[in-house]
């Protein structure tokens, strides 16, 4: 997957716009977690192609064959592709993309009940999607009658959403596509990654439209998180009142806590995003990790156990993350009626249990020294004012081997109660995981 934090022109010389100069604020980087909420008009066929083991694709066919469902609207246009020929089935020729807007019913959608399952699983964040690539808004904008208010659900499901997060007690930010949008653009479907930053508008008209969008957004929500996704328009990029200087300059005026991301294309951003990406060592900027729980972020019905993360892969992923100096922003794809599919229930309700016993030893971490060790049983490392937390990642192995810098220090496991130490006659100093914590999918000790 790219970087966006190098990808950044025009360059506009000795009169480029001058950008705000805020950093990653401090609530953002003690959060460790957050969720993600891809739903959509593609959220109705809810399908692409399995992607995952023993899954070969062709480079070549990597578009054509999306891993992604919320790309149904891009890969439904290139004729003969899985997408396309699964559409003609179910749907039928005269049917369009933007046609599954009325057939979109979110009936059972539950705004409190849905953001309570997302706290429940640890999240101290929520980012929906408040406008994906097809641009279709899900919220009740002034700017298009293509928005989930007038058409489908006929709900502003944005509106919903922030309500029940603000209730919740968790910080609200948004998602919003703001150089690509299918709906207001007349290209040939993406096919490769030149396409997808070829295939776009580029011209004052549409950047003066994303900024009115992105403008409503921050006016009726005050999001903690502008979270943008695949550039900016570059018509919208210099130092008028409607490029990005501008907006965001008002956006932290509006919001002087809030935080945002590297998918801007200018030479400004807050913190870093990887996609789908293991990061091999701690990054000492900022950054946040993202994927869904399967190998798509808008649900894709044909994917089971074998490509979505269970409870314990999704916990080791965290930690991981958050070792490296991390956040974890981690996708729910609902169903087209708004309910959770059980599979990705699951492992969130998994994460949440275990964060209710070891979240000290996640929220409001940084990074120790060195994020774990590179031969021996896998561990992790994060510190706080509590000392350093020591995550065995097999706690079935039985026994943690402690670094030199804590070995001669106290330990405990996360419920308080005294980590046995044992000397090894090379001097190696281990603890002896209980077996209580031996089918955890971690166990913590902290070292005070």
């Amino acid at each position: 997957m790219l970087n966006f934090e190098t990808r950044t022109g025009p360059d506009f010389g000795a009169a480029a716009p001058t950008y705000p100069s805020n950093g990653v604020p401090e609530w953002y980087r003690d959060a460790k977690l957050g969720f993600f909420v891809h739903w959509g008009l593609y959220s109705v066929p809810a399908w692409a192609v399995q992607h995952g083991e023993g899954v070969n694709i062709p480079a070549e066919d990597a578009y054509a064959s999306h891993q992604y469902a919320e790309w149904y609207g891009n890969t439904v246009r290139i004729p003969g592709s899985p997408t396309w020929e699964r559409h003609q089935r179910v749907y039928g020729p005269g049917t369009s993309y933007e046609d599954l807007a009325d057939l979109w019913d979110a009936q059972s959608f539950d705004a409190g009940a849905f953001v309570a399952e997302l706290v429940g699983a640890g999240a101290k964040y929520v980012i929906p999607t408040t406008k994906h690539h097809e641009g279709f808004c899900l919220w009740n904008t002034a700017t298009t009658g293509f928005n989930a208010a007038v058409r489908g659900p006929r709900r502003d499901l944005i509106g919903e959403i922030h309500d029940a997060t603000r209730r919740a007690g968790a910080k609200f930010g948004v998602y919003y596509s703001g150089a690509l949008d299918w709906h207001v653009s007349d290209f040939p479907p993406i096919e490769s990654d030149t396409d997808l930053f070829r295939f776009r508008r580029n011209d004052e008209h549409f950047s003066r439209y994303s900024a009115a969008q992105l403008e409503e957004l921050v006016q009726r929500f005050s999001p903690d998180v502008l979270w943008n996704d695949i550039e900016w328009p570059d018509g919208g990029k210099g130092s008028e009142d409607y490029a990005v200087a501008a907006l965001l300059s008002r956006y932290f005026d509006t919001v002087p806590d809030g935080v945002v991301n590297d998918r801007w294309g200018v030479p400004y951003h807050g913190f870093l995003t990887r996609e789908y990406r293991d990061i091999p060592d701690i990054l000492h900027e900022p950054w946040e990790s993202t994927r869904g729980l399967g190998y798509s972020f808008g649900f894709n019905q044909a994917e089971d156990e074998r490509q979505s993360l269970s409870g314990a892969e999704l916990i080791r992923m965290l930690i991981d993350v958050v070792s490296k100096n991390g956040n974890l922003l981690i996708n729910v794809g609902p169903a087209a009626d708004g309910t959770i599919p059980a599979l990705q229930l699951r492992a969130m309700r998994e994460m949440g249990a275990w964060l209710e016993q070891n979240g000290r030893a996640v929220y409001g971490t940084r990074p120790w020294i060195r994020f774990g060790e590179p031969v021996g049983t896998p561990v992790r490392y994060t510190s706080s004012a509590d000392g350093v937390h020591v995550h065995a990642l097999d706690p079935a192995v039985g026994e943690i081997v402690l670094p030199d810098e804590l070995a001669a220090r106290e330990a405990r496991w996360a419920d308080g109660s005294s980590a046995a130490s044992s000397t090894r006659p090379d001097g190696t100093v281990v603890l002896t995981v209980p077996d209580g914590l031996r089918s955890a999918p971690a166990a913590v000790a902290t070292i005070a």
